[in-house]
């Protein structure tokens, strides 16, 4: 049975999570350019970026015939107002953790869930992390690991960026990704899944 619900994302940590649920989703990732317009906050670029998303495919699902639900999120890591995206390489991965060591950023997923013909759920989900003072050492034995690359900030704190991490206000797994309680009960809500464990 082909499941009701569609995952914008290739994510294997978002994926995971709908898994840890017992969600089956169907995965079709968004092919879109993430770039943050002039004069455009965080919040606002990550509410749209994760719009567009759900969009671009609910929009070629329709087309094919196709109405699920879809599920899109982005994640940001922001610092100082600046969005810290993912590192081009890793001496840009070192940098980014030299600016994280010893303070406090926001992660910030927005998140997005509806289907064509029917109004849209977006949200968002911020949390505030704080990093230990890190040694030289400690970054580049972190970044010679793999873990950096391709993440938002250069660090996965459900990996092991989780030593690097002092403390973590709000939702822990918005930082690994998604605010997994959060948009599980706005499917329920929304009529996508009909209940707690029952899809």
């Amino acid at each position: 049975m082909t499941p009701r619900i569609v995952l914008a994302s290739q994510s294997p940590r978002r994926i995971r999570m709908f898994e840890e649920q017992r969600i089956a989703v169907r995965i079709i990732p968004a092919d879109i350019e993430e770039e943050q317009l002039p004069e455009e906050s965080p919040v606002d670029f990550v509410r749209r970026m994760c719009g567009e998303k759900a969009m671009t495919v609910a929009a070629a699902l329709s087309r094919a015939g196709e109405t699920p639900f879809v599920v899109a999120a982005d994640t940001i890591v922001v610092l100082n107002r600046q969005i810290l995206g993912k590192p081009t390489d890793r001496a840009h991965a070192k940098a980014m953790l030299q600016q994280l060591s010893g303070n406090s950023h926001t992660v910030i997923t927005g998140w997005t869930i509806g289907k064509m013909g029917e109004a849209w759920t977006v949200s968002h989900c911020e949390t505030r992390v704080t990093f230990h003072a890190l040694s030289e050492a400690e970054i580049d034995a972190y970044i010679a690991t793999g873990d950096a690359d391709d993440k938002a900030g250069a660090y996965a704190i459900q990996g092991l960026g989780g030593y690097l991490v002092s403390e973590v206000a709000g939702d822990f797994y918005n930082v690994v990704g998604l605010p997994i309680s959060q948009v599980v009960r706005s499917l329920i809500q929304r009529g996508a899944l009909k209940g707690f464990l029952h899809e």
